[in-house]
C-alpha cells in the first residue's frame, strides 16, 4: 500500500508542476483566490487537460474550452444570488478569460441538473463532493490556490488515469454523459484510450 501512496504522491507533484507551468490556469486560480469564494475549486478540463497536453507534446492550454469554477454556498440557493457571484467573477477577469470562466454554486446544482441532463442528482455537501459525480473518474480533479501559494488538489479517484491518458467511467455513478464526453475528448486528444468496461 505504501508504494501506491508514494506513486499517487509523485503524480500529485507532477500535476502541481504542470499546472504551475500553465499561465492562464494560474491566472484563474490567482484571481479566484482573491475573490474569496466559499469552498471553491477549479476543476475538470482546466486541470486534467494540461496533463494530456504535457504528455502529448502540445501547448499546455491547447483544447481548453473553459475554466469551471465551482464554489459552495448553501446560505442562499436562489438563482439571483448565484448570478451576482457570476457577475462579480466575470468583472474580475479581462478577455479572453472573462468569457472562459464558468462559475456555478455547487449547493444549487441539484435544483437544475435532473431537468437539464435527465439524471437524478441529490444535493451536495461541498464542492469537492461534486467531483465524485463526474461522468469520468479522469475528469474528477479539482485544484485551489491556497493563501500560502500551495496548490490543493482534490482527486477522489486518484490521478493514475489522468497520467495514463485513459478515460474510464465514474466507478460510483454511471452516467449517460460518459460516451459523449469521451468522444469530445478523443477528438482533441486521439492518443487517449477509452475504457468503458463497467
Amino acid at each position: 500500500m505504501q508504494g501506491v501512496e508514494a506513486s499517487e504522491s509523485e503524480l500529485r507533484e507532477r500535476l502541481t508542476a504542470i499546472l504551475r507551468a500553465t499561465p492562464p490556469l494560474m491566472r484563474v486560480l490567482s484571481v479566484a483566490r482573491h475573490l474569496c469564494l466559499p469552498d471553491w475549486l477549479v476543476f475538470s478540463g482546466a486541470v486534467y487537460q494540461p496533463v494530456f497536453n504535457h504528455l502529448t507534446g502540445r501547448p499546455l492550454d491547447y483544447g481548453i474550452k473553459d475554466y469551471d469554477l465551482g464554489y459552495f454556498d448553501a446560505s442562499d440557493l436562489s438563482y439571483e444570488a448565484e448570478d451576482a457571484v457570476i457577475r462579480r467573477v466575470k468583472a474580475a477577469f479581462d478577455e479572453p478569460l472573462r468569457a472562459m470562466v464558468e462559475v456555478r454554486n455547487q449547493a444549487r446544482v441539484h435544483l437544475w441538473f435532473e431537468t437539464k441532463f435527465r439524471e437524478p442528482y441529490g444535493p451536495l455537501s461541498s464542492t469537492a463532493e461534486a467531483l465524485e459525480r463526474f461522468a469520468s473518474a479522469t475528469f474528477a480533479v479539482g485544484v485551489r490556490l491556497e493563501s500560502d501559494d500551495r496548490l490543493r488538489i482534490e482527486a477522489p479517484f486518484g490521478l493514475a488515469d489522468v497520467f495514463a491518458l485513459r478515460l474510464c467511467p465514474n466507478p460510483c455513478r454511471r452516467t449517460v454523459g460518459f460516451v459523449r464526453a469521451s468522444a469530445d475528448v478523443r477528438r482533441r486528444w486521439p492518443e487517449v484510450v477509452v475504457e468503458d468496461q463497467l
